[in-house]
């Protein structure tokens, strides 16, 4: 779902006459998505930068000939265009008051794969894992890989001369770049490549370039970085090369190396042709662990001359960091000796494997040399590798974990010194922070001499001020080292005014020449690299001095969130005391540094609702710059507006976010905050004020199922269901019945409370079964048979009921709804009732995930005391009390026949949320003969309530034929398993097939 499009008058008043008239313009004459509203406008008025500045409006074009026609309109209106991608710069390249052009949803085909030649064509919006993805049946990958290979556009990576972890082997992206055809701002179409390649319009800027680099000779060999990572203004020295890696391979001219690293200023790109490489066959990783930073640095120069494909570095920050992250935690102490201050993970890549093992015992050998011994990690295997360099790959996000106002900043990040100096230039530049109170956090390049180091500043406060006077100092340690100020992320707003001082005036004048030239009404991208702005323009600041949100008081526990950060030490003060107006939820938001890990498209749970729209809207990142913007005023109507309504739209809740997002933001807490606000301002819709009570109407339901399942039965009777409530008519809904668990227990030699008590206090095995609303009355044989499993396995099995006879229930209908009061009131109740079993120590075994994990989630901040906590320490779903049962060796007496089919496994959204996706696999391994596959899916798009909506169903849908139905459809002869009773039924009605939980697996295999 879309939320409406704005009418000229709003667009109006909120942009101004003239973006209405270009609004107006764009909307009759091309066929691209118009986006001028506030909100639409400020989600793209950052990226992964510091800085933030609204632009005119946001075009996102379905074709080449919108392009032509946007640029011309932009054009013939004076308004300066903006190219983007994935947003993820971390300069400020893709930020200004522009018309931003929005390359990434629909320009993003592969145009064509030559693999004898081994080169591509490709649209500037394609991302490079899904490049690489493509390529590698072929054998072949584009090997400029960036950490942010999930989210990075090729359009983008050419715009910055991006890098990446293995330049050291394969150059940047300036030496892969072919050919580049598009745009120059007067509307000609141009294709830059090879010399010999150029039509009349090309040549004339080829000889004007030349004379250009002709004249300014001995300026270039003078001021000109002579280090592999140089990505500071325009490459004027194409024609006398100054780069220690050629640009080419015979040391020839190719003109589009111009248009590379010159971030949108002076043309925009229609296509890219690319040098693809072979993909190595194997790979080799050495991980050394340093007692000191220093001797780190110091070890990279002699590492290198082995001849590895990368070396990286990762800090103690960043260690402790990801060891806080529970997705990073077991994979970062893997590559641990002891408590390193710092580990390069040095790798060896190539066709021959027993030549690879060869390099990593030479490098546990040089370590030895050089009085290290026992310091090297070995990890010969692939699966281990690909685990620890997502962790590297995710150090930007990980660096910005840190809670607080307080954030490393990027400004001084990629400043590249020959290796000889590197050891001697971090010691001084660490000598820089602590002058100025703080202290860096470091990691990546080590193999090329460009470290991304980012020093703890408050932006809100003196921030600006100490950026200033460490880039003074850290420009002159650059100057002393014969480095290069820029290496690897650009120039943008933080370092575009250090170009003047990198090159001396004379060749900044002829950059400023070469832009005056190709685009002489500066329409292109103005104030980057020609004439920006100071670098410590408050102005142009996401968050500036005397930024403030607005007073709020939250329905959950924010406080954690709610501290500030010692800059030197990296402690943060006591929950609660970081004088936040809104309790901590601001804080929360904006720990969302925009550097858009949620834009993947591989197997992790996020974002499923960007994967079917790729709106920016739908984004975890579009959402919390929503949220944000709502917060600190800049968003009419505040936190409840309409435009967080919309951006909250189709959030599904999966909580991939609080599991995949490196810094945590976790959206469906906000949503449900968000909702929560909402309904005490609004109130609920009547369809959701059914839904949050379906647990106090389902004990009248099961006993008149024929009366509630007439809507399935009567002709018309769906359809009158989606015009009065929303439900929508192409939906079955879950059939109420008569013979629910409660129904049946009597008959199932349940333990009475005092019997189950007795049976923990006399150490014999005993459990607590939580029976759902769902699990009891619509799908009873899950309860029915997951008790038949543990006591078949010896277990004294109690089903609690309240006090008042009913069945305890976690609340999370009516915390989706909004009404979190009456949720509390729920939690309370159950929270009674489970308390004598979690003082006795009896687990609470749980058979939805969603219910039995909000136990574990939002019951924890919803103000319901120690006992919370306490109760979610014991809190288990089926599989994971399975699986520690039998592992302390307790499931003895469990008799299972073999399996006779394959099974195919979904797993709910929360379970990969809260990593209990292994338990469900090793329960199933228990069966004898079992085949157990995975499907690798995100969320199936039920989502409770979510897939049953009109309003959504389309969506719904979308999700699930993503990779869910096909995969089901696929596997005819599985059996098809799935814990969460809203994914089983969009199995049942998308493909027509039954899943069963793993309880009821378990149970056909029991033995008689």
């Amino acid at each position: 779902m879309t939320a409406a499009v704005p009418d000229i008058d709003t667009i109006r008043r909120s942009a101004g006459p003239d973006a209405a008239q270009l609004a107006q313009r764009l909307r009759n004459e091309t066929r691209g998505e118009v986006l001028f509203d506030a909100a639409a406008r400020g989600r793209y008025a950052t990226d992964a930068s510091i800085y933030q500045i609204q632009p005119v409006g946001v075009f996102v074009p379905t074709s080449v000939d919108d392009v032509n026609t946007a640029l011309a309109i932009a054009r013939e209106s004076r308004t300066p265009v903006l190219s983007r991608g994935g947003g993820t710069s971390q300069c400020g390249q893709t930020t200004g008051a522009a018309l931003v052009i929005d390359h990434s949803k629909h320009l993003r085909r592969i145009l064509h794969v030559d693999a004898d030649a081994g080169t591509a064509e490709v649209e500037p919006g394609l991302v490079l894992d899904h490049l690489n993805a493509a390529l590698k049946p072929r054998g072949l990958w584009f090997p400029v890989d960036v950490s942010t290979s999930a989210q990075a556009t090729l359009g983008g990576m050419a715009g910055n001369n991006s890098c990446g972890s293995r330049s050291i082997a394969y150059g940047n992206m300036v030496h892969n770049v072919l050919g580049i055809a598009g745009w120059l701002a007067d509307g000609s179409r141009v294709a830059f490549g090879p010399l010999d390649t150029l039509g009349a319009r090309e040549k004339t800027i080829a000889d004007f370039v030349r004379e250009l680099a002709l004249a300014h000779r001995g300026e270039i060999e003078a001021h000109w970085p002579k280090v592999l990572r140089r990505v500071a203004g325009y490459n004027l020295d194409i024609f006398h090369p100054q780069n220690e890696r050629p640009y080419t391979p015979d040391g020839s001219v190719n003109l589009a190396h111009l248009l590379v690293g010159s971030e949108g200023t002076l043309a925009i790109t229609e296509r890219l042709r690319l040098q693809l490489a072979p993909l190595p066959r194997h790979k080799v990783l050495g991980v050394i662990n340093f007692a000191s930073f220093h001797t780190a640095m110091d070890s990279a120069q002699h590492i290198v001359t082995l001849g590895p494909s990368a070396v990286e570095l990762v800090d103690r920050t960043m260690i402790e960091l990801a060891r806080a992250n529970p997705a990073f935690r077991p994979v970062i102490e893997s590559a641990l000796i002891g408590k390193p201050a710092a580990i390069l993970l040095v790798e060896f890549s190539g066709d021959d494997r027993a030549a690879l093992l060869h390099q990593l015992q030479q490098l546990v050998a040089l370590m030895g040399d050089l009085g290290l011994s026992g310091s090297v990690v070995e990890m010969p295997d692939e699966t281990p590798q690909k685990a620890l360099w997502e962790v590297r790959k995710a150090g930007l996000n990980i660096m910005m974990s840190l809670k607080g106002d307080g954030k490393p900043v990027s400004f001084i990040e990629d400043c590249a010194v020959p290796l000889v100096h590197l050891a001697a230039y971090t010691d001084a530049l660490t000598e820089v922070f602590a002058r100025h109170g703080t202290r860096g956090t470091w990691y990546a390049h080590a193999s090329v001499g460009t470290l991304h180091v980012r020093p703890i500043l408050d932006m809100r406060r003196d921030g600006a001020a100490k950026m200033r006077a460490i880039a003074e100092e850290a420009s002159e340690l650059v100057r002393r080292f014969k480095g290069a100020y820029s290496g690897e992320h650009g120039d943008g707003l933080c370092r575009g005014e250090w170009i003047r001082w990198q090159f001396g005036p004379k060749l900044d004048d002829a950059l400023r020449a070469i832009k005056q030239h190709m685009d002489p009404s500066n329409l292109l991208n103005p104030g980057k690299i020609i004439d920006p702005p100071k670098m410590d323009d408050a102005s142009l600041f996401r968050f500036p001095p005397g930024y403030r949100t607005i007073p709020l008081t939250p329905v959950f526990d924010w406080s954690a969130w709610n501290v500030q950060n010692d800059p030197v030490t990296e402690k943060t003060t006591a929950p609660g005391s970081g004088d936040d107006a809104t309790g901590g939820l601001a804080k929360a938001v904006e720990m969302c540094n925009n550097n858009g890990h949620c834009r993947k498209f591989d197997a992790g749970t996020m974002c499923p609702s960007y994967r079917v729209t790729r709106d920016e809207q739908h984004l975890t990142r579009g959402r919390a710059n929503t949220l944000r913007l709502a917060l600190s005023g800049q968003i009419e109507g505040g936190f409840t507006s309409s435009a967080v309504g919309d951006a909250l739209d189709l959030c599904v809740g999966c909580k991939g976010c609080k599991r995949d997002c490196p810094t945590g933001v976790d959206m469906t807490r906000m949503k449900l905050e968000y909702t929560a606000q909402r309904a005490a301002r609004h109130g609920v819709s009547l369809l959701d004020r059914l839904v949050a009570r379906l647990p106090d109407i389902a004990p009248l339901a099961s006993r008149l199922p024929w009366l509630f399942n007439l809507r399935d039965h009567i002709p018309g009777a769906a359809a009158l269901g989606e015009r009065w409530l929303g439900l929508s008519a192409r939906r079955s809904l879950p059939r109420w019945r008569r013979d629910t668990f409660a129904a049946q227990a009597s008959r199932l030699a349940l333990a009475s409370r005092a019997e189950v008590l007795a049976a923990a206090a006399s150490g014999n095995n005993a459990a607590v079964l939580f029976v759902d609303t769902f699990n009891n009355h619509f799908e009873s044989e899950n309860a029915r048979d997951a008790v038949r499993v543990l006591q078949a396995a010896g277990y004294a099995v109690h089903v609690a009921t309240q006090a008042d006879g009913r069945a305890p229930c976690c609340g999370r209908t009516l915390l989706a709804a909004g009404m979190a009061e009456q949720a509390k009131q729920r939690a309370r109740a159950l929270l009674d009732t489970f308390t004598p079993f979690v003082d006795a120590g009896i687990a609470i075994v749980g058979l939805e995930p969603s219910c039995l994990l909000t136990l574990r989630d939002e019951h924890l901040v919803m103000g319901l005391g120690e006992a919370a906590v306490r109760l979610a320490g014991q809190a288990m779903l089926f599989e994971e009390f399975v699986v520690r049962e039998h592992q302390a060796g307790r499931f003895g007496t469990l008799r299972l026949r073999a399996a006779t089919r394959p099974m195919l496994v979904h797993g709910h959204c929360h379970q990969k949320a809260f990593g209990v996706m292994p338990p469900v696999l090793e329960v199933l391994r228990l069966i004898p003969d079992a085949q157990v596959d995975t499907i690798e899916s995100s969320c199936c798009g039920m989502a409770g309530a979510f897939g049953f909506e009109a309003r959504h169903h389309a969506v719904s849908m979308q999700m699930a034929e993503l990779s869910l139905l096909p995969a089901v459809r696929q596997r005819p002869d599985a059996l098809i398993v799935a814990d969460g009773t809203s994914c089983r039924h969009q199995i049942h009605d998308g493909a027509q097939r039954e899943a069963l939980h793993v309880a009821r697996v378990l149970a056909q295999h029991l033995r008689d």
